[in-house]
């Protein structure tokens, strides 16, 4: 086993490090030591769940091979080591003299330790998260007091480049660092903390403090960080009295309250966050007047918990199994669940806990016996800066919501709720106005709907989303019309309200709470809220289709996923891919925000296809041909992970159903790219997994092109419309042997009259290609007439050198008939038998071949080959 260990009292650097070297080295166990600074157990509170750190008591028993120590030059007393364990050190301190010889070193003078491993990080061309950055964006900042200490050196400069390329988040930096005062500075912060006083405007809880500072020449924007940790507010307005002008300095920690645009009413400028301005000639008294009366005109109402929880929360009973509650972690994939009875919550049942006990047998306890005791909830009306001294007080993840009017619990707020709300993640791809861009993609009309459709959501109490593919093709910058919406509430009582007001009939599926909205064009009340333009209703779809927000598992492999009614959140993330599991919020007024949970913006980004979870294409095996789709249509790369995945999960493909696996391939069929998919699956032993004689080649795609190309001359006659996945499966199986070829009909599960013509165009290819002469028309029609038009359209793509046959009798032979009939020989007096169908047979070859061209010509060989049938007869 290799341990990662750090010293006690850790800081940023400290525990950065051990990040850092977990990086390198994933199969690593990095723990915490006993004592953390209190700014970074808060850090890792809210954002530490995903490093796989171990507390120092949950060390795993064994062996340790290999310690190695970060920002430190002494090892720890563990269990597991002996003389034999080797250490290695990396550390930015100046070697001890002391230390052990044995011992290998990485020791630099740089400003942090992080930095050397950053540079290691980089040198292998490892990609990093932006939590991650963020973590060892702080390790260095603490050391180094924001690279203003002369032991800060260019590298850790450019380490700090690195991290902010890569996602770090200088905002939540600031919030979890601590600098020290001077002596000027204390002073004038204590005046500052003395005269502090707090305002609610709006819901919004503001603190404003006075001071003199006459002589005082130290930075004063840092004593606005002390204060608001102080006082912890939604913002933080610093008046300073400079002689006779006043300065401002001005904080938030959300969108609730911008202090740029406060400052820009006073002269001064900043960004949203943090801000300043200097005001001349005024007294601090009229300025502190005029500053309170500007907020109580601008501040918005905040974001609040209700806005961003996950209605119909898993709830456990206390007496519930735990091995119930395993039951629900695996299936769901949760974290933690309150424990309620009785409306009131008793605690908290995380994973960790139930893992522990499971491993222990103690699986029929009740979940009273492990939870994290507490009666902790939160009001839905309570702002997101409420929730978050909740979590970093508490260290709960997951926090129940109530409804202080009902009384009850209709909700619950994670972590990652949390994270998306307050918008820490840095990613450049949250940046863009969804807005400006959804309005610009729709035509007038469709927009007009939807905007309809979003109105009446929040008029019903329910969150509104487009899902899926329309928004990562509206980021992508190749938006289509057609969307999905999913509803975070009753999507059939939502398509109800909707024909009350605009007319219509609902078709629904209560089951899965799906409902179809099939519109009436002609409706007064609809046209009264489409934009008339010049496009009118020609823009509106025919339905509209609502999906109530769902989660799914799978109770076994391959299995298809068993469903019921959740959250967005879940909904999301029963998709695919993280590209695919972007969402824009359209209700009241986050029409326009993007909802990114599981790092899809990132990855879209960045040109990578990855996957959910690890075991997701062992839930459903064809996502591996999805992803293969989805690769080549996007011009992305299948990240590493992903593939490894993917290639493990292979042999899965033979266990999923000939059905299934169609519909994946026929979906190929449709794709412009669908030769670049193709030739991938090929590569990739993917065809040869579905059934082993399928492959791909130039002589397939060259067919499959001219297939997808050919515009079916009229003068061939075809009576029926041809289903080109037949005509491309008949090409695919063409040259397959006629046993090969009927293996593969049955493991696509094809229709009769699919597997028909498949392998009538393989029986017919074999046929010709194998040196059948047929010199006549009159043999070739004979041949060709037991075909379908299918097959035949197959065969004329395959074999060139039997085109203009194929073609002939399209255009022309295969319409040749005698001009005599079955009831001209029973005028004949000849007795009905099977030689009615020779003779009518010889006289149509006599006149494909030749050999008679005049009706008159026809009558005399009739009367020639029924001779000797009559006078028998």
């Amino acid at each position: 086993m290799h341990l990662i260990c750090s010293h006690e009292q850790a800081d940023f650097d400290a525990v950065a490090s051990l990040v850092g070297v977990k990086v390198l080295d994933p199969q690593a166990v990095a723990v915490l030591p006993r004592r953390l600074n209190r700014n970074v157990r808060a850090y890792l509170t809210l954002y530490g769940s995903g490093y796989d750190l171990f507390e120092f008591d949950e060390v795993p028993k064994g062996s340790i091979e290999r310690l190695t120590l970060v920002d430190t030059q002494s090892a720890p007393s563990v269990k597991g080591m002996s003389g034999q364990t080797k250490i290695f050190v990396i550390d930015h301190h100046p070697l001890s003299e002391s230390i052990d010889p044995s011992w290998s070193t990485h020791v630099e003078e740089v400003g942090a330790t992080v930095t050397l491993l950053i540079e290691e990080i980089v040198d292998r061309g490892l990609e990093i998260d932006y939590t991650t950055a963020t973590l060892l964006l702080l390790g260095i900042y603490e050391d180094t007091g924001s690279l203003t200490y002369a032991s800060t050196t260019v590298r850790d400069l450019r380490a700090c480049t690195w991290l902010l390329e890569h996602g770090a988040s200088l905002r939540i930096a600031a919030e979890f660092l601590d600098h020290p005062l001077s002596n000027g500075q204390r002073e004038l912060y204590e005046q500052l903390i003395e005269s502090a006083e707090s305002y609610d405007f709006h819901g919004v809880s503001v603190i404003i403090a006075c001071a003199n500072a006459s002589g005082v020449n130290d930075e004063i924007s840092t004593l606005a960080h002390k204060l608001r940790d102080v006082f912890d507010p939604d913002g933080l307005f610093v008046l300073v009295a400079l002689d006779s002008n006043v300065q401002l300095i001005a904080r938030s920690t959300g969108e609730s309250l911008d202090v740029g645009d406060i400052a820009a009413h006073f002269g001064g400028g900043g960004h949203t966050n943090a801000s300043a301005a200097l005001i001349r000639k005024k007294g601090i008294e009229d300025v502190c007047e005029e500053l309170k009366s500007f907020l109580d005109q601008t501040i918005a109402p905040p974001v609040r918990v209700h806005e961003i929880m996950s209605r119909d929360p898993h709830l456990l009973d206390p007496n519930e199994k735990i091995s119930s509650a395993a039951d629900r972690i695996r299936q769901y994939g949760h974290e933690g669940y309150p424990v309620v009875k009785d409306g009131e919550v008793q605690g908290l049942l995380t994973r960790r806990a139930v893992d522990r006990a499971m491993s222990h047998g103690m699986g029929n306890q009740p979940v009273n016996q492990i939870m994290e005791s507490g009666d902790l909830v939160i009001n839905a009306d309570d702002s997101i800066q409420s929730l978050q001294r909740v979590m970093i007080e508490t260290g709960w993840g997951q926090i129940p919501v109530r409804d202080p009017k009902r009384d009850e619990i209709i909700g619950i707020v994670t972590r990652t709720d949390l994270i998306s709300a307050i918008g820490i993640e840095n990613d450049r791809i949250h940046k863009p106005a969804l807005k400006e861009k959804l309005e610009a993609a729709l035509p007038s009309a469709r927009l007009a709907l939807l905007r309809a459709v979003s109105e009446e959501a929040e008029a019903h109490g329910d969150a509104l989303y487009i899902v899926g593919g329309f928004v990562r093709d509206l980021l992508l910058g190749s938006p289509s019309v057609d969307f999905d919406l999913v509803v975070e509430g009753d999507a059939i009582g939502l398509a109800k309200d909707l024909v009350s007001k605009y007319g219509g009939r609902v078709s629904s599926h209560r089951r899965f709470g799906t409902a179809k909205w099939h519109l009436d064009q002609d409706s007064d009340k609809l046209k009264k809220i489409l934009d008339r333009g010049a496009e009118g209703n020609l823009t509106l779809p025919s339905t509209l289709d609502f999906v109530t927000a769902r989660a799914e598992f799978y109770t076994h492999p391959t299995a298809l996923p068993s469903v019921r009614r959740g959250s967005i959140k879940l909904d999301l993330h029963r998709r695919d891919f993280t590209i695919n599991t972007l969402a824009i919020r359209l209700d009241g007024r986050h029409f326009g925000q993007l909802l990114d949970h599981w790092g899809g913006g990132r990855d879209l980004e960045h040109g990578l296809i990855r996957v959910l979870h690890s075991i997701s294409f062992v839930d459903d095996p064809t996502r591996i041909l999805r992803a293969i789709r989805l690769e080549k249509r996007l011009g992305f790369n299948i990240e590493d992970r992903t593939y490894a995945l993917l290639r493990q999960a292979i042999p899965l493909l033979d266990r999923v159903s000939g059905e299934r696996i169609l519909h994946e391939i026929t979906s190929i069929f449709n794709e412009p790219k669908f030769d670049e998919m193709l030739t991938s699956l090929h590569q990739r032993d993917l065809l040869s997994a579905i059934h082993p004689a399928l492959c791909w080649d130039e002589w397939l795609e060259g067919k499959f092109i001219l297939a997808h190309d050919l515009d079916i001359p009229a003068d061939w006659n075809i009576e029926a419309d041809i289903d080109f996945h037949t005509l491309w499966l008949c090409l695919w199986c063409f040259r397959l042997e006629k046993s090969q070829a009927e293996e593969v009909c049955q493991r696509l599960r094809l229709s009769m009259t699919m597997k028909d013509d498949i392998l009538n165009s393989n029986d017919l290819g074999h046929r010709l290609s194998e040196g059948s002469h047929l010199s006549k028309p009159s043999e070739i029609v004979a041949v060709f007439d037991d075909y379908s038009e299918t097959t035949l359209v197959s065969v004329w793509i395959a074999l060139e050198h039997f085109r203009d046959q194929i073609v002939t009798y399209l255009t022309d032979w295969r319409n040749v008939k005698p001009v005599s009939t079955g009831d001209d020989l029973r005028e004949m007096k000849l007795p009905p038998g099977p030689e009615y169908g020779q003779i009518l047979w010889s006289l149509r070859a006599a006149w494909l071949d030749g050999d008679i061209s005049e009706p008159r010509e026809e009558k005399a060989l009739l009367e020639q080959m029924t001779e000797g049938l009559l006078r028998n007869g």
